[in-house]
């Protein structure tokens, strides 16, 4: 990593720590997830900061910035676009949705209806939508950061599991501690952080950052160590629906952002421990008598972590 990169890195990481308090953690994973090129489901409680959170990574990065609140009536057209008559030369014209955005903030996913969250599918997977057999491209860099609240369940709607498949993170933010808040408190006290954040990085520099992610090496003997807790999760007798390989795929390309963000060029099995419950746990399912057992996901990928022999 050059200087200049880690110059720019450096101050990503102070314009997001001005909005968010006390969450170096969160900021490095969202920091993560967007050099890997994945997108974010965020599952917290209300009022902790996930749009403000959107709203400043999308101001930093000099970026579009787009939100679709999700309800019951919302359809796919409402999220991707539609075509439009023009009468002038009697033709139907596209008219782009807000997912054309560098930054997406899908709020309360699951309040939306199974058929208006599949319209999200191939934007994330693919960077692109389709309507009536054409294909438009999305801006780059492209990072839908989706919210959910795991407390509240009335009126929603369970992701279905191709969808989460698709989030190469699942992030919790989580309440400050007691200094964190007095400073969110003060720091709000006469205007609003987010009208301070200024640019610090171009969306063509960020996608050049994305190119360098991709060179970061993964010796033999770490490619191994995360296909075989990819496949154990298919052998757990906890496990109902174990991983596929784009989990796979997901993880080694967070391992390998994470490995540049510590100024490496190579990927160790510490990156892949410290990410393995954030990009793995949300995406398997567990079997009932495990969940009445007091199973939880995250235990699941940890235990079997445990279990595996790490590289030296």
């Amino acid at each position: 990593m050059t200087e200049k990169t880690k110059h720019q890195l450096d101050r990503l990481r102070q314009s997001l720590a001005k909005v968010i308090f006390g969450k170096n953690d969160v900021i490095e994973t969202v920091l993560t997830a967007l050099l890997s090129g994945g997108n974010i489901l965020m599952e917290d409680v209300p009022g902790v900061g996930k749009t403000t959170l959107a709203k400043a990574l999308a101001l930093s990065i000099d970026g579009i910035f787009h939100r679709i609140q999700f309800t019951p009536d919302l359809l796919p057209s409402d999220i991707v676009g539609t075509l439009v008559y023009n009468p002038k030369d009697s033709e139907f014209h596209f008219r782009k949705g807000p997912v054309f955005a560098n930054v997406l903030l899908a709020d309360e996913i699951n309040r939306a209806s199974p058929r208006t969250q599949s319209a999200l599918l191939e934007a994330m997977n693919e960077s692109q939508v389709s309507v009536e057999g054409k294909t438009y491209k999305l801006p780059h860099p492209f990072l839908v950061i989706a919210t959910e609240n795991p407390v509240e369940h009335q009126g929603t709607y369970h992701l279905p599991e191709a969808q989460l498949d698709r989030f190469a993170m699942q992030v919790g933010i989580g309440y400050p501690g007691e200094d964190d808040e007095m400073g969110v408190l003060y720091s709000r006290k006469e205007e609003d952080p987010l009208d301070k954040i200024n640019p610090v990085i171009t969306c063509g520099q960020i996608c050049e950052l994305q190119d360098s992610v991709r060179k970061v090496g993964i010796e033999k003997s770490v490619a191994l160590y995360m296909t075989r807790l990819v496949r154990q999760t298919r052998d757990d007798s906890r496990v109902k629906l174990g991983l596929s390989p784009r989990a796979l795929l997901s993880l080694s390309r967070c391992a390998q952002a994470r490995a540049f963000l510590e100024g490496r060029d190579y990927v160790v099995p510490d990156d892949v421990k410290l990410l393995a419950g954030a990009v793995l746990s949300h995406r398997i399912m567990l079997e009932s008598r495990a969940q009445f057992a007091g199973s939880d996901k995250r235990r699941v990928i940890k235990d079997i972590l445990d279990k595996l022999e790490v590289p030296a």
